[in-house]
């Protein structure tokens, strides 16, 4: 077994990581979303985001995988921030580096491993995204490309901590959050030719429950859709609160598909029986054509065409 050198700045890259002051935090959704989403993308069992610490690799997200970290000298990762390039293993057991590894030797059993630098201050590897697989198999050149562009995502991420990502009410990403990670996902897509829908929802008569119940319950209100709305999507949907009333939720598949999450949602705010207000929306809905849709801002304007109409079609006709 071959243990990882040190990065040739090791010192200063150890300042850097420190400084992001993410060591032993706590899971957070930006990250798990962009695991839950490789692990999909790819079919692989494991997705990990890790952070390469002086003596150990700490994982600020993981899929399919229990331990929080591991050892640097045994660490598949410690060797893509030394070469601080990204590393694919075809089959850990036919590799002199990694054959006699107690994580190929025993759980999780790893012989396929792809790992992408993750940077920041200045460049300098931070830690990975990475795949795992307990089966040999390669990548093709668009899997490489694809690899890449989700560890961008991690650094977009990483690089927006101390930027305004997140709402703090609801806990989903707010407009500058989304606009982030749709823009990527919507690359993503657009690179490996996959369907996506944009759907984006306004609370019904929401001003009338702030109006009788007072402002906190309307903010329960909004937090009630806003869990309602992670309850009904997938773990790769990208969700998110626009701003007062406003949210949206970009999903994998085509706009025809989304009928049924869409009666889930319903299904699930039918059970809010013990709140003095029902939530009700409207939806628009519009598909991500690359042609069309220059940017996330584009499919947002087709999907608020949609859902003025659906709002207008909810609205109580006026007595003659």
């Amino acid at each position: 077994m071959k243990k990882p050198a040190a990065h040739g700045a090791e010192t200063q890259r150890l300042l850097v990581l420190r400084g992001l002051d993410m060591l032993d935090t706590l899971p957070e959704e930006r990250f798990d979303r962009i695991t839950r989403l490789a692990r999909r993308v790819f079919g692989v069992p494991i997705a990990l985001i890790s952070l390469v610490d002086a003596e150990r690799q700490w994982f600020k997200s993981r899929q399919g995988l229990d331990a929080p970290e591991t050892s640097r000298e045994i660490s598949f990762c410690g060797h893509v921030v030394a070469d601080d390039a990204l590393m694919i293993v075809p089959d850990a057991s036919d590799d002199d580096r990694f054959r006699d590894n107690p994580l190929v030797r025993s759980e999780p059993s790893i012989r396929f491993y792809a790992g992408c630098p993750v940077r920041m201050g200045g460049g300098l590897p931070m830690g990975t995204l990475c795949l795992i697989d307990r089966q040999p198999r390669a990548l093709l050149p668009e899997d490489v490309a694809l690899l890449r562009d989700l560890a961008a995502m991690v650094e977009d991420e990483l690089r927006s901590l101390n930027d305004a990502t997140t709402d703090p009410l609801t806990g989903l990403s707010n407009r500058r959050g989304f606009e982030l990670l749709a823009g990527k996902s919507l690359a993503m897509t657009k690179r490996a030719a996959m369907p996506a829908a944009l759907m984006l929802f306004d609370l019904d008569e929401f001003k009338a429950i702030n109006d009788i119940h007072g402002h906190e319950i309307g903010d329960r209100a909004l937090s009630d859709f806003a869990k309602a709305l992670l309850k009904t999507f997938r773990d790769a949907d990208v969700i998110a609160r626009l701003g007062g009333d406003e949210f949206c939720v970009l999903a994998c598949g085509p706009a025809e598909a989304m009928s049924a999450p869409l009666d889930r949602l319903e299904s699930q705010l039918a059970t809010l029986r013990d709140r003095p207000y029902q939530i009700c929306f409207s939806v628009g809905t519009a598909d991500y054509a690359p042609s069309r849709h220059a940017s996330i801002h584009d499919l947002i304007a087709d999907a608020d065409q949609v859902m003025f109409t659906h709002k207008r079609k909810r609205r109580p006709s006026a007595s003659p």
